[in-house]
């Protein structure tokens, strides 16, 4: 059971107290329509129950909001302290997988209900009940039929859409908030994309919202309404066939990193780095979030060749041979005959194949120059450097990471591109260094301006402590065995064994 530090005990306290806050002129006043809520709330929690779409046989993804749109038609029904009522019994019924699973959905419950009182409030402030209905004579001036309820389309597309806007706005903030709170994580990183990856989806639960709200008034009533949930179940199918594709994605990347460091145990987490430090590079560049994935699986994967290479070279501890050379450098064509049947790779299998080229046109496998190498591989070759050089190996120690940036700088024009060096400089620069968690290292925060503490000793009950990992930021690095020498960023790159030995 994780133990949640104090600043997000206080955290999850003050939500739950403010939601009680919402809820509470619910519980007290005299004018909430009961019936409503309690349908609407059975409603909201039948669906968070459900796991298995009866009509379609596919598990529905959790923790993806799939039925928020019966909140969402609750905040433009309701008034919001009954709007938010409506959103707690769903949001503590969520099925949590990591622990302690009270606390989460005492957390997803009181969450859910600030953000429904926000949206209602949102809702009211821009006239959003008189838009949404209005009473209108049925039938001929004079006659007896009874009035039916007109929504004032396009106006109450407004109100609904800024609702449903607050409420991707709040429940985006109150996620910021935790991760900060819960995982440490930097303040201006802790928000960073939530409320732009979530806002498109959030609309869509608006409009489904507003479609239910709009059918509950009409003289169809409650059935009608109802029927909106079917198109949600089936896009829900649909969301649940993507993630499935994204996860058998993730699933084959993972499988063959694995297999790498397995076969290449002294540059274990390696690839992992690469495709953070990639991925920095993009970033700095410019890149969209799609080809910044790219990117970053590419760094993850470029060393995926070394499964064609016999593991006594890999693990050799002297000097190679120039056949031994020549067979090492095969592996990036290697990887790319790999991946090549792999379609959702992509623009990656270039730069898996050309991530040792060089500039000006030494490097392998095809001796590219300049513009002829892919942008993705050029930022992957540095990418590859700059971790190799941080990194301690069995014949090198690791480098501080600015002698590493000026090591990089120097190389620039001849083996890398310098708009990637010049990237990477701007972004560690910036933000620091912080490598991947691996399986047997530990999270180290690097910044180029503060000294790096030394590791804990690590072990078991019956074991030995593991040594300390060696520092990558300006602090000293470790002591290398008697007779090392500092290798240069070109040969940095090359596989253990390969270069001289002292």
């Amino acid at each position: 059971m994780r133990v949640l530090p104090p600043a997000a005990r206080g955290y999850i306290l003050c939500a739950v107290l403010a939601a009680l806050a919402c809820v509470a002129p619910a519980l007290t006043g005299s004018g909430t329509p009961w019936a409503t809520v309690a349908l609407l709330a059975v409603l909201y929690l039948g669906c968070e129950l459900v796991k298995i779409c009866p009509l379609l046989g596919s598990r529905v993804p959790e923790g993806i909001g799939s039925f928020f749109p019966v909140v969402l038609a609750a905040v433009l029904l309701l008034p919001p302290p009954a709007a938010a009522l409506v959103a707690l019994p769903g949001g503590l019924a969520g099925t949590v997988v990591q622990r302690p699973a009270w606390v989460r959905r005492v957390w997803h419950g009181a969450q859910q209900a600030i953000a429904a009182w926000v949206a209602g409030q949102t809702f009211r402030l821009l006239h959003g009940p008189a838009a949404l209905g209005s009473s209108a004579p049925s039938g001929p001036p004079g006659s007896a039929d009874p009035p039916v309820w007109v929504a004032d389309f396009p106006y109450v597309l407004l109100p609904a859409a800024a609702a449903a806007a607050a409420f991707c706005l709040v429940l985006t903030a109150l996620d910021g908030g935790i991760l900060a709170a819960a995982e440490r994580r930097p303040a201006a990183t802790a928000w960073r994309g939530l409320f732009t990856r979530s806002l498109a989806p959030h609309c869509v639960h608006g409009l489904a919202g507003l479609m239910m709200a709009v059918m509950w008034r009409s003289p169809y009533g409650l059935p009608a309404a109802l029927l909106v949930l079917l198109p949600m179940y089936i896009s829900c199918w649909v969301f649940a066939q993507y993630h499935r594709e994204r996860a058998a994605h993730r699933a084959t990347i993972r499988a063959l990193v694995q297999a790498v460091d397995i076969k290449d145990r002294y540059t274990r987490g390696h690839s992992e780095r690469v495709g953070q430090a990639s991925a920095m590079i993009a970033r700095e560049l410019g890149m969209s979030e799609d080809r910044l994935e790219v990117v970053r699986i590419a760094g993850i994967l470029h060393d995926v060749g070394k499964l064609g290479v016999p593991t006594r070279l890999l693990r050799k501890d002297g000097p190679l041979t120039p056949e031994e050379r020549r067979i090492i450098e095969l592996h990036p064509e290697y990887g790319h005959e790999m991946v090549r049947g792999i379609g959702f790779l992509g623009e990656a299998r270039s730069a898996i194949l050309h991530h040792h080229e060089r500039v000006d046109g030494s490097g392998y496998p095809y001796g590219l120059t300049g513009e002829q190498i892919p942008v993705l591989a050029r930022v992957v070759a540095v990418a590859d450097a700059f971790d190799a050089m941080t990194s301690t190996r069995s014949y090198s120690r690791a480098r501080p990471v600015p002698v590493a940036l000026a090591e990089l700088e120097r190389c620039a024009g001849a083996q890398f591109d310098p708009a990637m060096v010049d990237a990477l400089t701007e972004a560690i620069g910036r933000s620091g260094w912080h490598p991947v968690v691996t399986s047997d290292a530990d999270l180290q925060v690097i910044s180029p301006s503060a000294p790096a503490a030394p590791a804990p000793a690590r072990g078991g009950p019956g074991l030995p402590p593991l040594p300390a990992l060696p520092a990558q930021g300006t602090g000293e690095a470790p002591a290398a065995p008697r007779g090392a020498r500092q290798p240069s960023a070109a040969e940095a790159r090359l596989p253990r064994g390969q270069g001289r030995r002292p």
